[in-house]
């Protein structure tokens, strides 16, 4: 079986080739940018401008799949919430170069969001709501959506299968997952099953590092205030998926952070206080997923070298504590706003 993986084929010469593909001619000055899911590449161009190119990872998303995630963004921008689209070039958005699938945005510079600061979190807020306004007038077809199955028992499954766990942590991890999804599945919203929690497009990975802030006093082509990049984990699911990643410290902590939050959104759009007792829940499936996106990458040298620490019993001996935090954690009162 070969180790070869398919990103060794880009080249800083395949990158510069793909661009002039599409008609837009390199100075040769190439820079990689965080990314570990895709390839992404600031590029100057040969008239003094600069560029962001994502190379979509093979094999994770199909085309209509890339599409619905150019569509959602394009209904955004049209919609005037601040997000980085790609461009259409030669009358497209997605491109293929070399068995890649590409895309080519505008660069966009920000800091990141202090979140600490009452008057960004209610801003965040207002843009968030926008975004969702924008996300439930209709569903994705292709998308999958953000639910137990694919997020808890499908990887779950698969690490016990593919045997990533070491056996000295094997049985104690399968156990408190086992028990934390089974709290999971009590939320019918996350299940698939019938509900009257609404599921709407989401941004779906909205950590810190996807919103670029300017302040009011940076001239930028994006204006003040908050922006959303990377829409590459758009997927279907309630609305607070969008907000409990924006949350971090002690209960009270988030408790305030998230109350700032839902000033701005209801400002603007209705929230159902109902979904703040999925985000433990929602968290748990996170947990487990990571684990599992982890194992699955392991092929790609960008892992080994960035998460050394994966795999080892010390790894999966605190996935079992953290487990069984979100345990105890789904069974306290939700937080409240």
């Amino acid at each position: 079986m070969s180790s070869h993986h398919p990103y060794e084929d880009l080249t800083p010469d395949a990158v510069l080739d793909a661009l002039e593909s599409v008609g837009l001619p390199c100075d040769g000055r190439l820079q990689a940018l965080s990314s570990y899911e895709n390839r992404v590449y600031l590029v100057q161009l040969d008239d003094g401008q600069s560029v962001v190119v994502k190379f979509y990872r093979p094999g994770r998303w199909n085309e209509a799949q890339i599409l619905e995630e150019h569509e959602f963004a394009a209904e955004l921008v049209a919609a005037e919430v601040p997000v980085v689209a790609p461009l259409q070039l030669q009358g497209r958005t997605l491109h293929q170069q070399g068995g890649f699938h590409f895309a080519v945005s505008p660069r966009r510079g920000g800091r990141v969001a202090e979140l600490e600061d009452e008057e960004v979190l209610e801003w965040i807020g207002r843009f968030m709501a926008r975004l969702h306004g924008v996300g439930a007038a209709h569903a994705f077809e292709h998308r999958p959506a953000l639910d137990l199955e694919s997020f808890g028992r499908e990887p779950a499954h698969w690490l016990l299968k593919q045997h990533m766990i070491p056996l000295d942590v094997q049985s104690r991890w399968q156990a408190r997952c086992e028990e934390a999804l089974a709290l999971v599945a009590q939320h019918p919203a996350l299940t698939g099953a019938r509900c009257d929690i609404r599921r709407l497009r989401l941004h779906g990975d909205c950590h810190a590092g996807n919103i670029l802030w300017t302040p009011v006093d940076v001239p930028a082509a994006a204006g003040p205030g908050p922006h959303f990049v990377d829409l590459d984990d758009a997927r279907m699911g309630p609305a607070v998926q969008d907000l409990w990643m924006l949350l971090s410290g002690d209960r009270a902590q988030r408790t305030w952070q998230l109350g700032c939050l839902l000033d701005g959104y209801e400002q603007l759009r209705e929230f159902d206080r109902r979904e703040l007792a999925l985000i433990e829940p929602l968290r748990t499936l996170r947990l487990i997923h990571y684990s599992a996106w982890l194992a699955r990458r392991w092929g790609d040298p960008t892992f080994v070298l960035n998460f050394p620490w994966f795999g080892s019993s010390d790894y999966w001996q605190g996935q079992v504590q953290m487990l069984e935090d979100q345990i105890e954690a789904m069974q306290e009162e939700p937080l409240a706003a």
